[in-house]
């Protein structure tokens, strides 16, 4: 197997080989539910940091007993996953504050699951100096919890070496992307998607050195232009790649997004000098800022337009699942931004699952007939 086809593989979650191969020789997995929980930590505590994911999920009847249906699907699937014993592997399970959904989800996770370690790191809603400082001493506590309830040992030294394994993950992610903004693209949206997935489900590492020999295979394959339209995607939590594939098939190819599965979560690299907890801490509170974070709406227009333009997009589709609050409001008014700046873009509402597919192809064909080039 190929070091691309290993990347986007995307095991079924009972049966992940690296989670399981970890625990095998005695590590164990803490997971974790948001780009603001820096997996840094965790891997220099040495422990496997696993971003949880709900892709595939088709039904969410256990989760529903215990959350409402205007929770949105993604909370709902998250859960599901857990209640059905997928996630029983994980020895630790950090969230956040991240929206009320994930909050929630935390509240029946601790009652309902039987994962021993459970940590809540509360964020600020806003950025400010005042704000910096509170996460910073969240993360210390997160710290010293972690280390405090498994027992292991995570120095400065620790630190910066694992520092140094997640920026070379984000140079190379960053290779990746600059690829994709050429007019004859080498590596889909659906394959790009798949790669980022994988990088939360397996040792970091490994991660890396799988990427390193796939960008070397991408670079000596034929790249194509054979498509419709450019398309930046953007909007909620989407770990399922089913939505690129969709896209792709109906002749768009994603070249770029603003999501926290993809560049969201991965630019902008962490500070190698100086205290390591800080530079940690500043890189996620103060980078591309997430909708939760009031008051930064400007620089979220900024960055997607950026992102926008760098990668010459046709058009943006703006994706929120159903009651997800914070997209909901962020993506409308993202979308009247954009339009009068010569980047068409469009609100596509939809359920994790992505159910009524059919709907789903009408709307992004028929926005693909609006900005297709000719």
């Amino acid at each position: 197997m190929s070091a691309l086809e290993e990347l986007t593989l995307l095991p079924d979650r009972r049966e992940n080989p690296y989670t399981r191969q970890w625990r095998a020789d005695g590590g164990r997995v803490v997971g974790f539910a948001c780009g603001y929980v820096p997996e840094e930590i965790i891997h220099a505590a040495g422990l496997l940091p696993y971003r949880v994911e709900a892709r595939g999920t088709k039904e969410t009847g256990l989760a529903d007993v215990y959350m409402h249906r205007f929770n949105c699907t993604f909370s709902r699937c998250l859960l599901q996953t857990a209640l059905a014993g997928e996630y029983d592997f994980l020895d630790g399970f950090c969230l956040l504050n991240g929206c009320e959904q994930i909050r929630r989800l935390y509240e029946i996770w601790e009652k309902h699951l039987p994962t021993e370690y459970l940590y809540m790191v509360t964020v600020p809603h806003s950025i400010s100096d005042a704000g910096f400082e509170w996460y910073l001493e969240e993360l210390r506590n997160f710290k010293e919890k972690l280390t405090s309830d498994f027992g292991v040992r995570c120095s400065n030294h620790d630190l910066i070496e694992a520092i140094k394994v997640y920026n070379k993950s984000r140079r190379l992610i960053g290779e990746l992307y600059e690829m994709r903004k050429a007019e004859a693209v080498p590596v889909s949206g659906l394959e790009t998607a798949k790669i980022l997935l994988s990088a939360g489900i397996m040792e970091r590492p490994r991660f890396n050195s799988l990427l390193e020999a796939a960008l070397e295979d991408i670079r000596k394959r034929p790249a194509t232009a054979d498509y419709k339209a450019r398309l930046l995607v953007g909007g909620s939590a989407l770990d399922d790649p089913a939505l690129f594939r969709v896209i792709e098939e109906l002749g768009g190819m994603v070249v770029t997004d603003t999501l926290c599965f993809g560049s969201r979560h991965f630019m902008e690299e962490v500070d190698e000098d100086g205290d390591p907890m800080e530079a940690i801490a500043r890189r996620y509170y103060y980078h591309n800022p997430c909708p939760r974070m009031m008051g930064a709406f400007k620089t979220r227009l900024k960055r997607t337009e950026e992102a926008a333009r760098q990668a010459n997009v046709d058009g943006v589709i703006l994706q929120k699942i159903v009651f997800c609050d914070n997209h909901a409001v962020e993506s409308t008014m993202l979308a009247e931004e954009l339009e009068p700046k010569g980047i068409p873009a469009m609100v596509l509402e939809r359920e994790h699952m992505l159910s009524d597919m059919g709907r789903l192809k009408t709307r992004i064909e028929a926005f693909m007939e609006r900005i297709a080039r000719r």
